[in-house]
This record gives structure tokens, C-alpha cells and sequence, in this order.
């Protein structure tokens, strides 16, 4: 059974989604593969109260790591790269080819950015910690604003890129 519940940040509203009283799902507001509201299943005050209070310590910056459960659905590939994803350190960025690297097969870059994209625990799981090879901002299921604002967020003397 899903449920979810929505709190605000500073990157505007997010929504949390528990499946069977795990969290499975952050999306922002303008999210690119967001799925309809019906996807979320039934509003809920209860159940996701450690998601929520683990991502406000995160924006408060208090909080580094996650340790809220989480349960994402995705091919045998995509978890893989969402494992991957959470061995890059906060603050520190890496580049599509070092996360293909970290799979095993440089070849695999297109496919790293796809499942990247994908990723249905933003922030939780830091695919906004994946830059270009030249260190510029790509690709980001929140929009390239929000993604600079984590980033710089996390190191507020990183070097900004220009997009």
C-alpha cells in the first residue's frame, strides 16, 4: 500500500512516498518523471515522519547521510547505479564516466545518465552530485536550479558553473 505526505523546503514542496510504510519515492514540485498524484496513493500525516526529519536536519545542514529506510523500484542496472550513487561523499561531486568507472564499465555512461535520471529518492540517493566531465551542471530531474542550489548547499565554496 502506498501513502505519501508533502513538506516544504527550500527547493519548494516535496513529496514523500511510502510504499508498505518504506520510503520509495522524494519528488520535487517540477520534477521531469514525476508520476500523477493517483501514483502516490492515499495523503498521509503518519508514517513518514523520519524521511521528513532527516531531509529537514539535511537542509538545515545538520545531517550529511541518510539513514531513513528506503525500498526504490528499478531494473537489476538501475539499482545498481542508485547504490553507487550513495557512496559519493557530501560535497564532493563526481563525473557520469567516474560513477560508469565505479560500475565497471566506462561504455556504460549513457546508460548511468538514464538510470541517474531516474532516480526516485532524490536528494536521499544524491544523483544532484553528478556533474558533466568538464564539471558543468547536466542533467537533473529538479532542473538545473535546484541542483546548483544543493550543490552549493553542500560546499558553498565550490566553483559555480555557468548554464
Amino acid at each position: 500500500m502506498k501513502t505519501h505526505t508533502v513538506m516544504e523546503s527550500p527547493i519548494g514542496e516535496l513529496t514523500l512516498v511510502a510504499t508498505d510504510g518504506i520510503l520509495s519515492a522524494v519528488y520535487m514540485e517540477v520534477h521531469a518523471h514525476r508520476p500523477g498524484i493517483s501514483a502516490f496513493g492515499e495523503r498521509s500525516t503518519t508514517g513518514l515522519e523520519q524521511a521528513a526529519e532527516e531531509l529537514t536536519e539535511y537542509f538545515r545542514g545538520e545531517r550529511q547521510e541518510f539513514t531513513v529506510p528506503t525500498e526504490a523500484t528499478g531494473t537489476p542496472f538501475q539499482q545498481r547505479v542508485w547504490a553507487s550513487l550513495r557512496g559519493i561523499p557530501y560535497g564532493e561531486t563526481w563525473t557520469y564516466a567516474q560513477l560508469a568507472d565505479a560500475l565497471g564499465d566506462r561504455k556504460a555512461i549513457r546508460a548511468v545518465g538514464t538510470a541517474n535520471g531516474r532516480n526516485p529518492l532524490s536528494i536521499i540517493v544524491p544523483c544532484h552530485r553528478v556533474v558533466g566531465s568538464d564539471g558543468s551542471l547536466t542533467g537533473f530531474a529538479g532542473g538545473l536550479e535546484r541542483k546548483e542550489y544543493l550543490l552549493s548547499m553542500e560546499n558553498p565554496g565550490r566553483q559555480k558553473s555557468l548554464f
